[in-house]
């Protein structure tokens, strides 16, 4: 099931910031996410903030599909009030989920359209819908793209069907990449392609298909992330059942290795640990806003925000957020205020990933030592040390977590 929120100090009824908030509002990159948290069927692995059909039934009608796209633009429209009259054109739009596509076009295009209206957005915005492979058609996508989406995320995952299996995923092979060229029919600029490694079952050779086939799709953007088991999900139980086995640290390591080699053969070049493109102008925008410490509003169930410097998450449940809505409350939930301190330790957690990296001055006495350690283990490249910055070396991408705490010492 979904993971639990954190606790925070309470939000104003009205959803008003502090002063020292709003400073500033508009220097800094300012997005917007869109949370759809509906699926057709819960994926095994999957600990995010969705529910089925089924799991809603007994929330009523106020929490239906039917009804989601006018709680967000009300969203949108609160957004306005909390944040004042500023000159705030949005950069970036992401919708992600869940299942965005599950509702009609019509409602994504209408959302984006409210923020358009309240906000206007910033020229040349990147707008991003996830979708899942069985969910579109060209006509759906055609309709996306002349309602303002450029950008498109599929999640493949894999091209293996008991791989897909296993991770209780519906599309057929090939399916994702036949997304890929309608996405392209339809006109959009940009595609991703989602892809995990580490299921229990696969092969080495398994993932050389997958990636063979993503990147034979043509997408200008390749994601690909180790499979997570987190508690609390079919998967986990499974495997703490024992039907299935653990994959260890070293067999990940492995694949992200056969997937860096691929991908770079291809043309691709990685940005951020997880993340290649085939050019700068096909990263994902709205995701480096995140890592390097924009604003963003995050409407929907259980997102998340931030803005300068404050972070705040909504009710949980699609029926909580909706019902706070329709009284004319904010649907926060809870917030906190980040100090100095705060802030530069999520930089170095985020910014470390970045293949810019960090500037060393960052980092503490403490910081600066360990830097000097992980330097002589080639965990970090020379060239950018002696320039002032911690950038990760190709084997220090293996191993960013551990060289992450040990830098934020």
């Amino acid at each position: 099931m979904p993971s639990a929120l954190p606790d925070g100090e309470p939000v104003p009824s009205d959803g008003s910031l502090p002063v020292s908030a709003l400073d500033g509002l508009g220097s800094r990159p300012f997005g917007f996410y869109l949370h759809v948290p509906y699926c057709a069927s819960r994926c095994g692995y999957c600990d995010f903030n969705t529910y089925t059909a089924t799991e809603l039934r007994s929330s009523g009608a106020v929490a239906s599909q039917e009804t989601y796209a006018d709680n967000v633009v009300a969203e949108v429209r609160h957004a306005r009030k909390v944040l004042g009259d500023a000159d705030l054109p949005v950069r970036t739009v992401f919708l992600g989920g869940g299942t965005p596509t599950l509702l009609p076009a019509g409602d994504l295009v209408r959302m984006l359209a409210a923020i358009r209206e309240e906000f206007g957005l910033a020229d040349g915005a990147e707008v991003t819908t996830e979708a899942n492979p069985e969910s579109v058609d060209p006509a759906y996508l055609a309709e996306l793209r002349e309602g303002g989406y450029n950008r498109v995320s599929f999640g493949m995952q894999s091209a293996r069907p008991h791989v897909l299996q296993l991770l209780d995923r519906h599309h057929t092979p090939g399916r994702p990449e036949a997304c890929v060229a309608e996405a392209r029919a339809a006109g959009f600029e940009h595609v991703n392609l989602d892809l995990i490694y580490g299921t229990p079952g696969e092969s080495d050779d398994d993932w050389r298909a997958s990636l063979d086939a993503a990147i034979g799709a043509g997408p200008d953007h390749v994601s690909a992330y180790s499979l997570i088991v987190e508690d609390g999900t079919k998967l986990a139980a499974r495997v703490k059942r024992g039907e299935l086995p653990m994959i260890d640290d070293d067999v990940h390591a492995d694949r992200y290795l056969i997937a860096e080699r691929a991908l770079t053969a291809a043309g691709y070049s990685w940005y951020e640990v997880s993340n290649w493109s085939t050019a700068p102008e096909g990263r994902c925008r709205h995701n480096e806003l995140y890592w390097t410490g924009g604003d963003w509003w995050g409407a929907g169930p259980g997102a998340h925000s931030h803005v300068g410097g404050v972070r705040w998450w909504n009710a949980k449940h699609p029926a909580a957020y909706a019902q706070a809505l329709a009284e004319g409350r904010t649907p926060a939930q809870g917030r906190e205020r980040l100090t100095a301190e705060d802030r530069r330790v999520e930089r170095i957690l985020l910014e470390l990933r970045l293949a810019e990296g960090i500037p060393l001055d960052l980092l503490t006495e403490t910081g600066l030592k360990a830097a000097r350690q992980h330097l002589a283990d080639g965990l970090l490249d020379a060239a950018p040390h002696a320039a002032g910055r911690a950038v990760l070396t190709l084997r220090g991408r293996l191993l960013a977590d551990a060289v992450v705490r040990d830098l934020v010492d």
